[in-house]
């Protein structure tokens, strides 16, 4: 098959599983926004680094699992490539309890650390506890698709996101609208849903038989220790956008109060969605890059960073020209107040400005990894907030920036995280 043809075959089902991921984001923040107004905005936006993070976890575990998986086969080492899905497999099991244990126990300390004040503290208690409670079926239903994708099942995956995503919207209206259960009712809807995208995700590698053989004690460490080298790329990739609303949140908190946090939210909600759909382009052309990377063929690999890398750009064009355009609707989407709704158009088209230096860098990230160069795919994904803590610390305080320097810190750090992938590129790839 044309090496054209398969590559949308793989990436056009994985961008789309991410948009729905990406919506995923937003549904519980529109059906809460529009319950509770901007303060079930601001708790939901405080609390969400949370979900986030364990969701970032799965990704983090499942794609490294598979991209070693992938090598495996390509290598012919079938036994292996068994072993290393049953390690995977323990590895997100461990996580899931890890998190859920660590989560409840800590639950006070992360929300003081998130900027949660005394008038959103007990909404977003609530909302994280049931996150926390359902974190097996997050971890599982992000860190399985990976698999999928590396056997050929890109359109099962979206299928199985699509089951998840209507599962979540159906029990957002019935558990937040119907029945006031508020942002408890939210999150059991997130966890139900990805319960139901793991369960098909289950469904799939049985029928597949992808093969579950145990390996001794010391290999299945040796795995994990593989996994987590390259796995901190794609998590620092998935949550490196919730490390900077931490920040964003702390730092308007202290400005201007919830107000400003439920302005950041709608901007942050309508963002993840175009920044879910260019990993989904980088994660998608995965398989293909690890696969010609585990048979040596060079010239393949090239020719699909390049796709991905065009695929991205046009993909972040249209976004920025069809959210610039409807940018006066946005916070109206969310149920915020007239004055929310008027600082997200305001402040929105900032954040727009970068998209298209952050389709580089995503499809640059991905490259390294799928090549397991992961030092540095570390330094492209961290560099982001790294550079946004840094601007926060600094633009504020110049007199003639104020409050416009904390909204200008994003967009710039991504310009200055593109300069380095732009040097990462010419140097080592």
């Amino acid at each position: 098959m044309d090496n054209r043809r398969t590559f949308f075959k793989f990436v056009v089902p994985s961008v789309l599983a991410f948009a729905l991921s990406g919506v995923y984001t937003i549904v519980d923040g529109f059906f809460v926004g529009n319950s509770l107004g901007d303060t079930g905005l601001a708790s939901i936006t405080v609390g969400y680094p949370i979900a986030a993070f364990i969701q970032a976890v799965g990704t983090g575990i499942g794609l490294s699992g598979a991209i070693r998986f992938t090598i495996l086969r390509g290598q012919k080492r079938e036994e292996e490539s068994r072993e290393c899905f049953a390690s995977a497999a323990f590895l997100l099991m461990l996580a899931s309890l890890a998190l859920t244990g660590l989560v409840l126990l800590l639950l006070p300390a992360l929300l003081e650390f998130l900027g949660a004040d005394k008038t959103i503290y007990a909404p977003t208690s609530e909302y994280v506890r049931v996150i926390a409670l359902g974190a097996v079926f997050q971890i599982f239903s992000t860190g399985l698709v990976p698999f999928i994708r590396n056997l050929g099942g890109a359109a099962f995956a979206m299928c199985s996101m699509i089951m998840g995503f209507l599962t979540n919207i159906a029990l957002d209206y019935l558990f937040v609208w119907v029945y006031p259960w508020g942002m408890a009712g939210a999150a059991w809807a997130t966890v139900i849903g990805q319960a139901v995208t793991m369960a098909a995700a289950v469904v799939f590698l049985i029928k597949k038989r992808i093969g579950f053989a145990v390996p001794a004690p010391g290999k299945m460490l040796a795995f994990f220790g593989a996994f987590l080298k390259v796995a901190a790329a794609p998590f620092g990739l998935t949550f490196s956008p919730q490390i900077t609303a931490v920040l964003m949140n702390r730092f308007l908190m202290g400005y201007e109060g919830g107000q400003a946090v439920a302005v950041y939210g709608c901007i942050a909600y309508i963002t993840a969605i175009v920044y879910l759909l260019l990993q989904g382009v980088g994660d998608g052309s995965q398989p293909l890059i690890s696969r010609y990377y585990s048979e040596n063929q060079s010239a393949l690999m090239r020719q699909t960073r390049i796709l991905a890398g065009r695929s991205a750009a046009a993909i972040a064009l249209f976004c920025m020209a069809a959210v610039f355009v409807t940018r006066g609707q946005v916070g109206m989407l969310f149920g915020a107040s007239p004055k929310t709704n008027d600082d997200v158009a305001c402040y929105l088209p900032l954040f727009l400005a970068a998209l298209l230096p952050l389709s580089y860098v995503r499809t640059t990230t991905a490259f390294l990894y799928a090549t397991e160069k992961s030092a540095l795919s570390y330094l492209l994904v961290y560099a982001e907030p790294l550079f946004t803590g840094l601007l926060l610390l600094v633009l504020p305080r110049i007199p003639a920036l104020g409050i416009l320097g904390i909204w200008a810190a994003v967009p710039l750090a991504q310009i200055l995280t593109w300069c380095i992938a732009a040097a990462i590129q010419r140097r080592c790839i």
